[in-house]
């Protein structure tokens, strides 16, 4: 695995799960994220500069489409329903492998972030996507983690 980009967390994408990766790149900045884009085929530069990317017939996440493990820890959490459905760990278990499998010997970028502004609420989280554009996307959704 060739590593590249800049700060990353000493908990690596092994404690994910994932193997055998292509290149995996840390926390890009927008620009460096663009210039993949660019360079990948991922998408266009359009008039003024923007990115475009054709995102095909899956254009949003489907609400019907919202699975949590359920599991004995945080189930009396959970408002479940219609749109918070439960998932037995092994089911959620067999995913994850299928995804970790497709994912090896390919190239992957990582952005470590935060979700909520508020240092007393907002929560850690890591992108893994495949695709440039979907780190850079994420950069523009999430707050970016400090190096530290």
């Amino acid at each position: 695995m060739r590593e590249f980009g800049y700060r990353h967390s000493s908990f690596g994408l092994d404690n994910h799960g994932l193997y055998n990766l292509g290149g995996v790149y840390w926390n890009l900045p927008t620009a460096e994220l663009y210039e993949q884009a660019i360079h990948h085929h991922e998408g266009m530069i359009s008039h003024l500069g923007p990115l475009v990317v054709r995102t095909g017939h899956h254009t949003g996440r489907s609400a019907n489409d919202k699975f949590i493990v359920d599991e004995a820890e945080s189930h009396d959490q959970i408002w479940w329903g219609t749109i918070n459905k439960p998932i037995p760990e092994q089911n959620f278990d067999i995913l994850h492998q299928r995804m970790a499998s497709y994912l090896q010997m390919k190239d992957v970028y990582v952005q470590d972030c935060y979700a909520g502004a508020d240092p007393d609420y907002r929560m850690p989280i890591r992108i893994i996507t495949e695709h440039a554009w979907h780190s850079m996307f994420a950069r523009n959704m999430f707050i970016m983690a400090p190096p530290e």
